[in-house]
């Protein structure tokens, strides 16, 4: 007879009120998205529908506690997104830094790490830390228990995963505090970039789109975004060092025990950085909202 891969006996009602509230937000970002045409959005389209899909598919896993294919999809899901986050916040702290450094300034006293390699060197770490989580996820998750080897393939999926967490938090600690510094190293770059870009002939494919920002929400304080970035970035580390927790304890720790701490840690932690990043969209703030940046703003 199979037994419960959970610990605890889960709550069907929790997870449907995350699967609504993540849904909520995949259906806005993705609006909003295809509204702006901010196709660098797309990974936060990405994030929120692996959110929603994570709960939907905890909601069916509640009421089928022994279905092990559903356990591990809602389990990878709901580990996963995060990471993807963590890459929007490297590209549009990237984005900010071109935006408002002049060329000249891109000095390490202002930004430890030149605009350029920003985005690069932190998502390598991060889709390196999305696939050793990947793996030591599936491996937890989907270890048959009656298994002679059962406890050295949980081990070794938790030791892996463990990794992936540490090699999340070492990379996302350490953009933390170069984002948070930022704040006060860019003081001397108050005046207005976006006027910048207007008089400058270089830039002339931004015009009609800053202009039409300039009309429509009279926002163009490029720190409000840093700041939502800054926040994000926070809440995103907090979950990450849940997680750690999570993994170093293993099965029988008091967190995997305990439901209630996935949904503070985790999925409560996580929803304010979709909110957040819906009010203060990029486009309010960004010029250029494409793949690539244009060879001219870099």
């Amino acid at each position: 007879m199979k037994v419960s891969f959970y610990d605890y006996d889960p709550s069907l009602a929790a997870a449907a009120i995350f699967a609504a509230l993540y849904g909520v937000c995949f259906i806005w970002t993705t609006y909003l998205w295809l509204k702006h045409r901010a196709w660098v959005c797309l990974i936060m389209v990405v994030a929120s529908a692996m959110e929603s899909v994570g709960y939907i598919a905890r909601c069916i896993s509640t009421q089928n506690q022994q279905n092990q294919s559903i356990y591990v999809l809602q389990f990878s899901l709901t580990v996963l997104a995060p990471l993807l986050v963590a890459a929007f916040c490297y590209i549009l702290f990237g984005r900010l830094t071109y935006l408002v450094i002049p060329r000249e300034s891109r000095t390490w006293k202002v930004i430890w790490v030149p605009p350029r390699f920003v985005t690069p060197i932190f998502v390598f770490f991060d889709i390196l830390a999305l696939f050793l989580q990947l793996i030591g996820a599936v491996m937890l998750t989907s270890t048959d228990a009656t298994d002679a080897n059962a406890q050295d393939k949980i081990n070794r999926g938790k030791d892996i995963a463990l990794i992936g967490t540490i090699v999340q938090l070492a990379a996302f600690g350490l953009f933390t505090f170069v984002a948070v510094r930022f704040n006060f190293t860019s003081k001397r770059f108050e005046k207005s970039v976006y006027q910048e870009y207007n008089n400058d002939s270089r830039y002339n494919t931004a015009d009609e789109h800053t202009l039409q920002m300039e009309r429509e929400t009279g926002d163009t304080n490029w720190r409000a975004l840093l700041r939502v970035v800054n926040i994000a970035t926070i809440l995103v580390l907090v979950r990450t060092i849940y997680r750690l927790v999570e993994f170093t304890e293993g099965n029988k720790g008091y967190v995997n025990e305990h439901e209630w701490c996935i949904y503070i840690f985790d999925a409560l932690v996580i929803l304010p950085c979709f909110a957040l990043f819906v009010l203060f969209h990029p486009a309010k703030y960004l010029p250029y909202l494409g793949f690539r940046l244009p060879k001219h703003a870099r």
